[in-house]
This record gives C-alpha cells, structure tokens and sequence, in this order.
C-alpha cells in the first residue's frame, strides 16, 4: 500500500492560498481519478483510495490543518502497519522558486512545520514533492506570504504546467521507481 498525503488547511477561506498547494495538486489528480473523498474521523483527514499499478493507493488530506498533518500521517501509519517510505507528502516549498519542483526521499524539516510535525510523527524517511511558492516581487513576512491568494494567472501555470507533471512523479513513485530530482518550469 502506498499513502499520498497533502499539505493543506481544510477551511474554505484557505483555498487557493499558495500553503494549499498541496490540497490542489492532490485535487487536480483525485478529479482525473474520478474520485470522491470521504471523511475519516480515524484517520484525522479526507481520502479516497483506488488500486493503480497493482498497488492500493490512498489519498489523503488531512483535517488537521497545515501544521498538524503528522497527526493524520502516524493514524494512517499505524492502522495499516506501513513504513514511512510509504508516504509520498506534497508540500509548497519556500525556499523554491514559483514553477520549481524537487523530489527526494528524507531530510530535514527546513522550517516547514507541517514537515517537522510528520517527521515527529513517522519519521523522516518519506519521499516529499516539493512545489515552490517563491515570489521574490512580493515583499511579505513568510506567515503572510504563505498564507496569500495565488493569482489566477500562477493558478492556471500550476493547472497546466506544474500539476500534470505529478502525474509521472506519482506513478514512479507507486511503482517504487521514484528517484529525487527537479524540475523548473521558470520561464527565462
């Protein structure tokens, strides 16, 4: 079994912020699923899962805001009796450009507290994707920053030009074939 885990806050005044990326991402390869969600008091989050590649995958976004999401992680963990290389967390990265992505397995928390929190929780040998939000124009403190509406024109770039590129990175990573990497979409 294989567990994809969004980074996200589940209150509607937090959709489309540039923390949310997480919760869209998963979104966007949930809808081309045809999936629903259901909600799991259990689990602290919402899910669906679906068996692809000969492998059962859930997916899952946590109801435990941003900073909590370990909490959901160690629930799914635990119940179905996985290792955290398991996990494959997706998560908005400061410290990376917008239309930047990195892919690795382990490290550090980097100041994420939604990472330091599953890294408490399961570990921190978990492959993470790594979506940058970096705006260099916008001068905001990191909390205001992250917590800022992304503009309709970075909506549709992530739509079209970062999301689909998920694809790959979650069949890879199903398939157990995931190795770190980057990609950078930044426009030159």
């Amino acid at each position: 079994m294989k567990v994809i885990i969004a980074q996200g806050n589940p209150e509607d005044k937090y959709s489309n912020t540039r923390h949310n990326i997480g919760f869209l991402a998963l979104n966007y390869f949930v809808n081309k699923l045809n999936l629903s969600y259901k909600t799991s008091t259990k689990f602290k989050a919402l899910y669906c899962e679906k068996d692809l590649f000969n492998e059962k995958v859930l997916f899952v976004k946590p109801l435990t805001y941003y900073n909590n999401t370990g909490e959901a992680a160690l629930s799914i963990m635990n119940f179905y009796k996985l290792k955290s290389s398991d996990f494959l967390v997706i998560h908005d990265e400061l410290a990376l450009d917008f239309l930047r992505v990195r892919i690795r397995l382990g490290g550090q928390d980097a100041g994420n507290n939604g990472i330091k929190s599953i890294i408490k929780a399961i570990g921190d040998k978990f492959w993470r994707v790594r979506i940058g939000i970096q705006d260099n124009k916008l001068r905001l403190n990191d909390n205001n920053f992250v917590l800022s509406k992304l503009s309709s024109e970075e909506l549709l770039e992530l739509k079209n030009q970062i999301f689909p590129k998920l694809d790959q990175i979650i069949e890879d990573f199903i398939k157990q074939e995931i190795k770190p990497h980057s990609i950078n979409l930044i426009k030159k």
